[in-house]
């Protein structure tokens, strides 16, 4: 192969790792592997100039850019950091470094390991927060930020700059990561996979409220404006701490390679102690002065770098593989191995995600496999040590049958796992489902938990959520372990349940990818149940954060009838199949009918209908001559707007409504259904996942001003 085609082959080898990491979400290669392609392409295009491409991956700085929130330039660009995983490169790096400018102090700091942000201030308050987007520009996020109690809204002490910006990492600790999985698992949602990810996708939520409940941090690191007061890093840091920044204490001035390396060497270690994840320490170099004679290239400051940690990793026996089936008929291949002692904790057993995995990875079960923690935290098959694979081994292959009912499985379009159709027959899915149904986010049946499901369900007293609602105490007291208090009390909080609001109990229905935020947004939207199963098809897609896929799922789930004899049986129990009125804020729009259509600044689309109604307004679906007002925002519907044009209905902006009524947009709790968004959900892979993979960067950011280049850490493939 000519170098040429070396050269095409990689470029665009990594153009699609970095297609499936930032749009869809589906990395398929290590932050090892990407950079070592990357290295490779780097050392063949410096070699041959005459294959030099503008648009080569190498001159290319990945973008976590979104259409959701308002995009903001940058004052100082936030550039990449080179990478390396080898001392004896770092001691390269230092050599280099000191032949350019003499001796030099250098500041060692731990690589938090989260998604950068950029903070401004201006007179000591907080002015912005932008996210790292593609280094020139990023997504302003100040309303999610102010709800991180670690970041100052007003700044202490004096002699802080009337307006500079302070860069950073958000991450997720993981005591904050472990409850937040923990939820939903319980409600049956998607896992995030490392802190990291968890980190990226809360800070993209459309709520505020999401975020203040899931307990981020941020540590600040670098200072950036113009005439900064400072000599060194050093000394910018001393100064952020006065001003009441979160700056870590882990941080130290090294003199040579020899006290870089004795640093490493205890954070290797060291931080597998740590609440929160890191991946690496950051080397730069400390005085200004230094920074400026060393300089940039259009990528990369010279005058710092990354030495990245490698994952823990241990070999252990894959024994057996089995399948876990979920309360939506998901299979979940499990991977079972001889107990192995891995970044502090005993291994014996990981998920191996799907059959595509499985092939990739092409298992067999008696390999010899290499296990790490991924993000630190999930256990995750990364190979198989081939040379230690019996002779006799066969390719593993994937079940066709539910392994609990036998059932034929399924592999919907689109979708990567397979599928058990058989809802109504299948053990595991019938207890999820009535499992998910009593949890505190859906009808918090306090008194039944799992255990006591199963029971009930071994001794024939329900197959299905309705069933709850014919219980008598009587039937339970018999029971083992239970007793007449405990048959009251079951009693009593399954007849609370009938007060759960509307949209907790859409949630509790546990159709296919309908979370608990989709389900607050469904019934915002539609205001009872019987609206929703009305629907069409393109009438639940202009709900809020509902797609083609939960559209298509919702419709399933009602055409299926014995759903339909479900929701028909709750009914008569009880449930509350309407949402609450609202209390009016005004008649200021009265007799006026509203279309809204696009992405607005400042509230979410069915926020703007919540004002509305507040205010004596109607929402109509589609343009009419009934219409009063199109309300504009971004990418507004071209049919929509054909229409208005046509019939003459006056259309207006975002801001021109806030003014009909009056300025007010805060609305009671009870008026503002949708904003009491408190997570996400499965169905978030729309909105959560996505965000998540676009700031699942695991490299470094960095700014340079144009007195005194400074250093920026930060998440960047």
């Amino acid at each position: 192969m000519s170098v040429e085609q070396q050269i095409n082959e990689l470029r665009q080898l990594l153009n699609l790792y970095n297609h499936k990491y930032y749009v869809e979400n589906a990395p398929v290669v290590s932050d090892y592997e990407f950079d070592s392609l990357l290295r490779q392409l780097q050392d063949l295009e410096r070699d041959n100039p005459q294959f030099n491409d503008p648009n080569s991956p190498t001159k290319r700085v990945g973008s976590d850019l979104t259409n959701s929130f308002r995009s903001v330039e940058h004052s100082f660009a936030m550039l990449s950091l080179s990478n390396t995983y080898s001392l004896d490169e770092l001691r390269e790096w230092v050599e280099r470094t000191e032949r350019e400018v003499g001796q030099v102090e250098y500041m060692c700091e731990l690589k938090f390991d989260g998604t950068a942000i950029s903070l401004t201030y201006e007179n000591g308050r907080l002015l912005r927060a932008v996210t790292r987007g593609d280094g020139t520009r990023g997504d302003d996020v100040t309303e999610n930020v102010r709800t991180i109690r670690s970041i100052p809204l007003v700044l202490t002490g004096d002699g802080y700059p009337d307006f500079f910006e302070i860069r950073g990492e958000i991450f997720m600790p993981y005591s904050s990561f472990d409850r937040l999985n923990a939820e939903r698992e319980a409600a049956g949602e998607q896992l995030f996979a490392n802190p990291r990810n968890a980190a990226a996708g809360t800070l993209k939520q459309q709520q505020s409220q999401v975020v203040a409940k899931r307990g981020l941090d941020c540590t600040l690191y670098q200072l950036a404006g113009d005439h900064l007061p400072f000599e060194s890093h050093a000394e910018s840091l001393d100064a952020a701490r006065r001003w009441g920044f979160k700056v870590s204490d882990c941080s130290q001035l090294c003199c040579s390679i020899e006290e870089i390396n004795e640093y490493i060497n205890h954070w290797d270690t060291a931080r597998k102690e740590m609440p929160f994840a890191t991946d690496g320490i950051v080397i730069k170099v400390n005085r200004y002065s230094d920074r400026r004679k060393l300089g940039t290239t259009s990528k990369a400051p010279k005058w710092a770098v990354a030495y990245k940690f490698k994952a823990e990793q241990a070999l252990t026996r894959l024994i057996k593989v089995t399948y876990q089936v979920g309360r939506t008929g998901a299979i979940t291949p499990v991977a079972n191995l001889e107990p192995v002692l891995l970044a502090g904790t005993t291994v014996k057993r990981a998920t191996l995600h799907n059959a595509d995995q499985i092939a990739a990875l092409d298992l067999r079960e008696g390999d010899m496999v290499y296990v790490e923690k991924g993000g630190e935290i999930i256990p995750k098959i990364t190979g198989v040590e081939l040379s230690e694979r019996k002779a006799d081994s066969e390719p593993l292959k994937y079940i066709d049958t539910c392994p609990e009912c036998g059932s034929k499985l399924v592999r919907y379009e689109g979708e990567a796992k397979h599928y058990c159709p058989n809802q109504s027959g299948c053990r595991p899915q019938i207890l999820g489902r009535i499992i998910h149904f009593i949890r505190r986010k859906a009808m918090n049946i306090e008194s039944l938990g799992e255990e006591t499901i199963e029971l009930l369900f071994e001794n024939s007293l329900i197959s299905n959520i309705a069933d709850l609602y014919d219980l008598k105490a009587a039937q339970l007291s018999v029971l083992p372990r239970l007793g007449e208090k405990s048959a009251d009390n079951i009693i009593q909080s399954i007849e609370n349940s009938k007060l759960t609001p509307f949209h907790r109990v859409l949630f509790a229905l546990g159709i296919r990818f309908v979370g608990e935020t989709t389900a607050k947004y469904l019934a915002a939207h539609f205001r009872s149940l019987d609206a929703v199963m009305a629907a069409s098809r393109e009438e639940l897609i202009e709900a809020e954060e509902v797609g083609e896929k939960i559209a298509d799922a919702i419709i399933d789930y009602f055409a299926d009838e014995k759903n339909i004899l479900i929701i028909e049986r709750l009914r008569a129990a009880g449930l509350q199949f309407e949402a609450e009125e609202r209390v009016a804020a005004s008649e200021r729009l009265a007799g006026l009918a509203f279309v809204i259509s696009g992405s607005f600044a400042d509230h979410s689309r069915d926020e703007l209908k919540a004002l509305i109604e507040a205010h004596g307004g109607k929402n109509l679906a589609a343009v009419s001559a009934n219409t009063s007002y199109l309300l504009a925002g971004d990418k507004i519907g071209p049919a929509k707007l054909q229409k208005a044009n046509k019939l003459g209905v006056k259309i207006i902006s975002e801001q021109e409504f806030v003014e009909m009524i009056g300025g007010d947009t805060i609305l009671s709790q009870e008026q503002s259904q949708p904003a009491e968004s408190t997570d996400n959900n499965i169905t978030q892979q729309e909105s959560d996942t996505k965000n998540e993979a676009k700031a699942n960067a695991p490299e470094n950011s960095e700014v340079a001003t144009s007195n005194a280049p400074t250093a920026i850490q930060g998440s960047l493939f």
